[in-house]
């Protein structure tokens, strides 16, 4: 039973990872760029080990290690950006939810896979969660109710559900890659490769101006210490997360422990919804009865879908 306390640890961790990763974006790296350049490029930290693991795959494999690279930049730029413009529950349990779906169809276009009567129960089942998440209710303020009685309509801003979309889909895209990539070589020989894909990926960022001075101002002296402490501070918290759940994948079940994954947003949930409580300008969320109850409705439907993907 210790790989259950494992996966839930990790899950928690890296449900805590997130939330920070809403406030950072929120108050401290506004723009999304800066803080996957930042991300991206700690995550050169693991060629510490380099020496000990590092293998040359062949100049093929190393292309398609660098590319994958890129694509986890991607997914992870768009996911800060989606975070920018949206709630954190919302936009996370989105990703989370399409994300293994889009990976079940580009399993069938990149390797011939074929549904279950399992994975088509799942499938509906989340996309049924992920639109609960998708068309919550906004919050009706006094200047939306007078607005709505004006002559002129205001567009809802609904970029970053989009964008939270595009995420999945790289995120996606680079699992896709992973399990590919991990077929052909050492799993933590194409981990640091793509990790090397992702740095380079980012370093375009510093050709635009305003992306420049926003990576330059975290990185600045006069930014107050505890700023850089939580950015690095989360990035442990999430690289733990990972490893913890790789480690209970190999003391239990892959299938168990990946069904175990709808904790995850259970646990964004729950810590979401008691800081819209206590402090509701923290993570900007919006905060009713019934917003709460159609969020645990879709965590709970999204959790059953990822059960019946992996069974």
């Amino acid at each position: 039973m210790l790989w259950i306390i494992v996966a839930l640890s990790s899950y928690l961790l890296l449900a805590v990872a997130n939330i920070i990763d809403k406030f950072l974006v929120d108050n401290v790296l506004k723009s999304s760029k800066a803080y996957a350049f930042v991300a991206c490029i700690m995550g050169l930290v693991v060629f510490l080990v380099a020496p000990w693991f590092l293998k040359w795959p062949g100049i093929g494999i190393f292309a398609f290690n660098i590319i994958n690279g890129f694509v986890f930049a991607v997914a992870l730029w768009s996911l800060y950006e989606a975070l920018v413009r949206g709630e954190a529950s919302r936009i996370l349990v989105l990703v989370g939810g399409l994300t293994p779906i889009f990976s079940l169809l580009f399993s069938i276009l990149f390797f011939g896979d074929k549904f279950s009567s399992n994975q088509w129960t799942g499938l509906t089942v989340i996309l049924t969660g992920v639109f609960l998440i998708a068309f919550l209710p906004k919050k009706r303020s006094w200047l939306s109710r007078v607005l709505k009685n004006v002559p002129f309509k205001l567009k809802e801003n609904k970029g970053g559900l989009y964008i939270a979309v595009l995420s999945a889909f790289f995120y996606s895209l680079y699992f896709i890659g992973t399990k590919t990539a991990y077929t052909n070589q050492e799993f933590i020989s194409a981990f640091i490769w793509t990790r090397l894909g992702a740095a380079i990926f980012v370093l375009i960022f510093l050709f635009n101006i305003k992306d420049r001075l926003a990576i330059k101002k975290i990185l600045n002296k006069k930014e107050p210490n505890k700023n850089k402490f939580l950015v690095v501070f989360n990035q442990m918290i999430g690289s733990s997360g990972f490893l913890l759940q790789n480690y209970a994948i190999f003391l239990g079940s892959v299938v168990l422990v990946n069904a175990l994954q709808g904790t995850q947003y259970a646990f964004i949930l729950i810590i979401s919804t008691v800081l819209a409580l206590m402090r509701p300008k923290l993570l900007k969320e919006t905060f009713s009865i019934r917003i709460l109850s159609q969020k645990v409705l879709a965590v709970v439907l999204i959790a059953v879908g990822l059960y019946f993907l992996t069974i």
